[in-house]
């Protein structure tokens, strides 16, 4: 099946990335902000290209048996950072730099063009802005590729910079993806991702790819030994950890956090088998009842906090990034995959931590 030109360039340059291509044609996106965006229809029919596969009878309790995976926007080079916010789902174009919105007339229109930053200097094919998360106030944090920086946004789309440096001096990597602990605290990953040359870029001040937990302004680098972290996530009561690995070896850690905000030795919640895969470990989220939502090789994982995995959801696309609660009861699950965004209807809400 075509891919978009986007899907194929990633696919070229992966390298440890994330990133791979679309399985549906798409129609190009463009457009001045505040402007709506075609969408392409799927090549075939969602009936036909997804599925829900259950795996323990517990899933019952998360998703219904008639649960079905709906299209809500395509024609992308590659969606991640999927957050709901201000009444609509947001989501970014990785690879094109730009933010964009879905609101409730399902129509889709470009929020910020250039959302990962300023583009000057050098940086992978990646520059745009990546996981995001909602404050207590409302507005957005949102970690911006190119800058290298995690941002406050508001509902008029006014950009404040929050995080840029450790508490050393030197500049992020390139902030990944992000979660709030009940207690306020922002946790989140900071792989090399949005460098040009990833690990090897002479831009790199920071030694390693550490997982961060800022609070009260001040940055704590809390891991440090994780060769590529990603996706990130807390329990409910925020005492337990979850962060996932793109690679070279694939997994999710558990970590258990202490009162003081460091954590524990890690343990593995879920392995991934080599060789490894276009479509890595990346984002996840934690459902009410304690489930992680894991996106990996083959799909987004459902996985209880004892790490049995209660089932998978497969989309036609080579990756499923990330996904987001969303809707006003926090029952849908919107997933980022690929070129496309999909949304899931849930029994039980999604966890907003704030």
């Amino acid at each position: 099946m075509a891919q978009s030109k986007g899907a194929l360039r990633a696919r070229r340059s992966l390298g440890l990335m994330l990133i791979c291509g679309s399985a549906f044609v798409v129609a190009a996106c463009a457009g001045d902000a505040g402007s709506r965006v075609a969408t392409a229809a799927p090549s075939a029919s969602l009936a036909e290209t997804t599925a829900i596969v259950r795996m323990d009878p517990a899933l019952d309790a998360v998703l219904a048996r008639d649960a079905r995976i709906e299209l809500v926007a395509s024609g992308f080079d590659f969606v991640e950072g999927p957050v709901w916010a201000y009444g609509e789902i947001w989501f970014s174009d990785l690879m094109a730099n730009k933010l964009y919105a879905v609101g409730a007339d399902g129509a889709t229109r470009l929020l910020l063009d250039n959302s990962g930053g300023a583009t000057g200097a050098p940086h992978s094919d990646y520059p745009g802005s990546n996981g995001a998360a909602v404050d207590r106030d409302g507005s957005v944090l949102m970690a911006q590729h190119a800058a290298r920086r995690i941002v406050r946004i508001t509902r008029d789309l006014t950009i404040t910079p929050v995080i840029e440096r450790d508490s050393q001096g030197r500049r992020l990597n390139s902030p990944n993806d992000m979660v709030f602990a009940p207690d306020g605290a922002l946790w989140f990953t900071d792989p090399a991702f949005g460098l040009a040359g990833y690990d090897e870029s002479p831009a790199k001040e920071i030694p390693y790819n550490g997982v961060y937990r800022w609070k009260d302004g001040q940055l704590m680098a809390v891991i440090v030994d994780l060769p590529n972290p990603n996706g990130i996530a807390l329990s409910p009561d925020g005492s337990r950890l979850y962060v996932s690995n793109s690679g070279p070896d694939m997994f999710v850690n558990v970590y258990e956090v202490r009162a003081d905000g460091s954590v524990g030795e890690g343990r593995r919640l879920i392995s991934y088998p080599a060789p490894r895969p276009s479509d890595v470990p990346d984002g996840m989220k934690v459902d009410s009842l304690g489930n992680i939502w894991s996106s990996g090789p083959g799909g987004i994982r459902i996985i209880n906090p004892q790490g049995t995995v209660l089932g998978q959801i497969r989309t036609p696309d080579a990756a499923q990034a990330n996904l987001a609660w969303g809707g006003v009861d926090g029952r849908t699950a919107y997933i980022t995959a690929s070129g496309n965004v999909y949304r899931l209807r849930l029994v039980v809400p999604g966890l907003r931590l704030r």
